[in-house]
């Protein structure tokens, strides 16, 4: 019997610690996000706009390479359609169209 009441003794000091420490951490937390400076849709706006200028350097690049692309595949593609109207011309001679 003393073996259990030293234990049972021992289990509710250990449960007081334990809720002890909830509450101080649940204080803490509250604590925490009660500082916590809430930014507002300005201010994100603002933010991401200061990103964006900060590289826009490189989104020059890119574009510049994305543009040199686009012409090269418009003047290649303009090739391919005159050797199509060429090619069309000749087979209308031939059939004699």
């Amino acid at each position: 019997m003393q073996a259990e009441i030293i234990t049972n003794g021992w289990n509710r000091n250990a449960a007081k610690i334990w809720i002890g420490v909830a509450l101080g951490t649940a204080v803490g937390v509250g604590i925490v996000l009660s500082r916590r400076t809430r930014k507002t849709r300005w201010d994100t706006a603002r933010d991401i706009t200061k990103r964006m200028a900060s590289r826009s350097g490189e989104f020059a690049e890119v574009s510049r390479e994305l543009v040199d692309r686009v012409k090269t595949i418009y003047e290649e593609s303009r090739k391919v359609v005159e050797d199509a109207t060429e090619l069309w011309a000749r087979s209308r001679k031939l059939v004699g169209v």
